[in-house]
């Protein structure tokens, strides 16, 4: 065994109140974290971590931390994962009944460094973070790097990419996330960029999955991804260098098979992604645009996907002549190896690949 597999298979999580066994520990609480993504602050001064893996990170010293979490509903769940010392080890089933902190076990003693992922998306729910105690901690910033936001549905979560726990078919729909996996993500880890993702499952351009709305136009200003929502996103709040839209997916959806569903309109569909991107510009006028297609999108339909998005570019390249050109990359198919039909953690890591040089142009330009 070498040493990286000795060290993951050595660090633990448990689940427990255990106190720090003779050792003093200090306490950074919420509203000391540097949290990066789509998060709230609560009327308790609590954070909420909202979008897929947004994350925050610390320092400390010793063998332990405790998170202290919650959610809203007490029936609910959801998932963190975690970074170690710059290795990632594994996702945290985080229960709404439970008052237990979450005791996090590092094996060695010493100073540590940690990052903290919401593994699951914003429709699940957010995850409520009140204070994390450990000895000596100290909040971390990430990087001044550029960021990319990646805008999507269930792919960019990573929806049903991860069945290592819970096998396809079982469990809720959240056992299978694994954002911190996810394509964008790992994009941006391999080119030093920061990211953030904005998705939302079964989310479409023009229509959803099997529904007409609301759709990700309807959405994207409000913090949760909520169309009732009151809280609306600060848009101030991050600089995206890069702003990667990916949807269509669920557009070209058959539906569940029960609903009406009308077949495929590339007008409708070319018109409301004009009419987003144009939203986004507003946001982001410095930004860089960059048009996915979907590798789950196969065959004709793939090819109607593509020359919708050539129409998206040529329309937006017109109305801002003096801005730099919107940029395309086209997937190859794929037969995911998720649930569902989604790609797997496995597949996540082939898309990144073929699409981590596409980005680093952008980056470098």
């Amino acid at each position: 065994m070498n040493f990286r597999n000795l060290y993951l298979s050595l660090v633990a999580v448990c689940l427990c109140t255990a106190a720090f066994a003779n050792a003093p520990a200090d306490t950074l609480y919420a509203k000391k974290l540097n949290p990066y993504g789509r998060y709230h602050y609560n009327d308790k001064k609590q954070l909420e971590l909202i979008s897929s893996a947004v994350h925050f990170g610390f320092s400390f010293e010793g063998n332990k931390c405790a998170l202290y979490v919650s959610l809203n509903d007490e029936n609910g769940h959801g998932y963190l994962q975690y970074e170690l010392d710059g290795v990632y080890q594994k996702r945290i089933r985080v229960d709404g009944s439970s008052t237990d902190p979450l005791i996090i076990t590092a094996p060695t003693s010493g100073k540590h460094e940690m990052w903290i992922y919401k593994a699951t998306e914003a429709h699940t729910g957010a995850i409520i973070v009140s204070k994390v105690v450990a000895e000596k901690i100290k909040p971390l910033k990430v990087s001044n790097a550029p960021l990319i936001e990646f805008i999507g549905n269930s792919i960019t979560c990573g929806a049903a990419s991860d069945a290592s726990e819970y096998a396809c078919g079982t469990g809720d729909y959240q056992d299978q996330h694994n954002a911190y996996m996810a394509y964008g993500p790992r994009v941006a880890r391999a080119l030093g960029a920061n990211f953030m993702l904005s998705s939302v499952s079964g989310i479409g351009m023009y229509r959803n999955w099997n529904t007409l709305s609301p759709t990700m136009p309807q959405v994207y200003e409000k913090a949760d991804f909520q169309v009732n929502s009151t809280v609306k996103w600060d848009f101030n709040t991050y600089s995206p260098k890069v702003v990667s839209i990916a949807l269509g997916t669920n557009d070209f959806s058959r539906g569940d098979g029960k609903s009406p569903r009308k077949p495929f309109d590339p007008e409708a569909f070319t018109a409301a992604y004009v009419k987003f991107v144009h939203l986004v510009k507003t946001k982001y006028p410095k930004a860089r645009i960059a048009l996915l297609s979907s590798p789950m999108v196969k065959g004709a339909d793939a090819k109607t996907l593509e020359s919708c998005l050539a129409a998206v570019k040529k329309k937006i390249d017109a109305d801002y002549p003096s801005d730099k050109p919107v940029e395309t990359f086209f997937f190859p198919p794929m037969e995911g190896r998720g649930c569902g039909g989604h790609p797997s953690v496995e597949d996540h890591g082939i898309m990144a690949d073929e699409v981590t040089l596409f980005f680093k142009k952008i980056l470098g330009e």
